[in-house]
């Protein structure tokens, strides 16, 4: 009413021309046109009556308004329109033809379209957020926990997993013993076998079993979580960090749960976590059998009706809950996992990896290849080896015993070499430690031959130093073509020589 007023002042009484009056309101020469007639109409003149100071008198002089006698417009069905409106495709312009087909005499799209958004506001509470049908799962945990009594007195909490759908409020919910990403994952599992179908979007909170580094932009997702998203070909979008409206779907029915749930069975006492799910799973079926107050339906029918029809269908087989963990190999081509080791194929050596492991099985992927599999194993400081990650001279190493060394020796030298191969690793603490010493001996006999290995063995026993380093240095200084005395066949024999003391000596 203020801009009516002025243009009434600018034209009535100072006579500026229409287009000035235009430019100094900030209209369309139109708008200004449309004023000065309805004006004119009511027959006012300026300076304006005092009658006229109230603005809706004003208001209710140029804009009188028209009714249609005898005329009675059908109300649409403003809830099931509403449902529609979730569906994917569907437009408040096809509705509104819709009805039009219906009913010839029903409003014209402008009042339609103003009523649906006043119904709409009505029950905004309900409905604060459209959601596509199918498209977004919300999961949070309740705040809320449950005692789980053991039988030996000892108490422990169960955590209380919930899961949403966005168009349609259908509900899950389930209890598990932790937090952690094994527990979370194991429950979108259940959840999706649950609901029948996967969403397009997973929303869950910035819980570290989800998220490994919030960020509103660019949040760093976990790798287990992400792998299992993806195996049911769902993206993951997390709330943000300190905005609850964000997730508001799945704050809505964590409180509906603690009410309609766990608010029933607080008086109960549950002894395992089979015990408590089981009485949860019943009384979420009735839960989502309720009928709604401000609209039609259930949460299980508009579920079967808008979500079902509209989300993701499941793989044949479930998701395999695992975790995923980067490792780096060593340089004897395995990686630690929880303090065993597996092995790799030895081509990456320092190349970075990603351990997927299970309660039965261990995956090894690089660049997202698998290069290996094992069992899982438990044994702290065991090493779990397949021969086929070996490089060809560690396969033949793996290959030696210490009775095949001896005969090697004996068989490719002779019987002084045996004997200085069988005292080299009874000299050690295990006789594979003595291993690379005896391979020593066999490169020795290629690079000077049989012949002259046999030889320093013989002078090597002969003065009672069975080494690799005495007869490596006896070949270099070709101390074997030398004679000795005699060779020593017992070396545990000790030596009967005229400067040994004797036990009488001390007496």
């Amino acid at each position: 009413m203020r801009k009516i007023r002025e243009v009434l002042r600018l034209r009535w009484a100072l006579s500026m021309k229409q287009d000035d009056v235009a430019v100094s309101c900030g209209i369309a020469r139109s708008t200004v046109g449309d004023y000065l007639r309805r004006a004119e109409l009511a027959k006012l003149t300026w300076p304006l009556p005092d009658a006229l100071a109230d603005d809706a008198t004003l208001e209710a002089l140029l804009y009188p308004k028209v009714e249609q006698a005898g005329r009675t417009v059908p109300p649409p069905d403003w809830a099931h329109i509403h449902r529609d409106m979730g569906r994917k495709g569907v437009t408040l312009q096809l509705l509104w033809q819709e009805y039009k087909e219906a009913n010839a005499d029903g409003y014209q799209y402008s009042q339609f379209a103003a009523l649906y958004s006043t119904w709409r506001r009505g029950v905004e509470l309900v409905f604060r957020n459209q959601h596509a049908p199918g498209e977004r799962l919300f999961v949070d945990y309740a705040g809320q926990t449950v005692k789980i009594y053991d039988r030996d007195g000892s108490v422990r909490v169960a955590q209380i997993f919930v899961a949403t759908w966005g168009a349609s409020n259908y509900s899950y919910a389930e209890a598990t013993w932790t937090q952690t990403k094994m527990d979370f994952i194991g429950a979108h599992v259940r959840a999706f076998t649950f609901f029948g179908v996967a969403p397009f979007i997973l929303v869950p909170d910035n819980l570290k079993s989800a998220v490994d580094r919030p960020c509103r932009y660019d949040p760093d997702i976990n790798q287990a979580y992400y792998a299992m998203a993806g195996f049911y070909g769902s993206a993951v979008i997390p709330a943000r960090s300190r905005k609850p409206r964000d997730k508001a779907k799945v704050e809505n029915a964590v409180l509906v749960v603690e009410r309609w749930i766990l608010a029933v069975l607080r008086h109960r006492k549950f002894f395992s976590l089979d015990e408590l799910n089981a009485e949860i799973r019943r009384l979420l079926e009735r839960l989502n059998s309720r009928r709604f107050k401000k609209m039609e339906g259930t949460r299980a029918s508009i579920f079967a009706e808008v979500d079902r029809p509209a989300a993701r269908p499941l793989p044949e087989l479930p998701y395999e809950v695992r975790e995923i963990k980067l490792a780096r190999v060593h340089i004897d081509y395995h990686v630690e996992l929880l303090r065993h080791f597996y092995s790799v194929p030895y081509q990456f050596v320092q190349k970075q990896v990603e351990l997927h492991f299970t309660p039965g099985l261990v995956e090894i992927f690089h660049r997202g290849q698998r290069i290996a599999s094992h069992p899982r194993r438990h044994k702290a400081g065991a090493y779990s080896t397949v021969t086929e990650h070996m490089p060809e001279s560690h396969r033949q190493y793996a290959k030696w015993t210490p009775e095949r060394l001896i005969s090697w020796a004996k068989d490719e030298a002779g019987p002084a070499a045996a004997k200085v191969a069988g005292a080299i690793m009874l000299s050690k603490s295990h006789p594979q430690i003595g291993f690379k010493a005896v391979l020593g001996l066999m490169n020795l006999g290629r690079r000077y031959g049989a012949d002259r290995l046999e030889k320093a063995c013989e002078r090597a026993l002969a003065i009672r130093s069975p080494n690799y380093q005495t007869v490596k240095s006896t070949l270099r200084c070709g101390l074997d073509g030398r004679p000795i005395q005699a060779p020593a066949d017992d070396l545990s024999k000790p030596d009967d020589h005229e400067n040994i003391r004797g036990a009488n000596y001390y007496q």
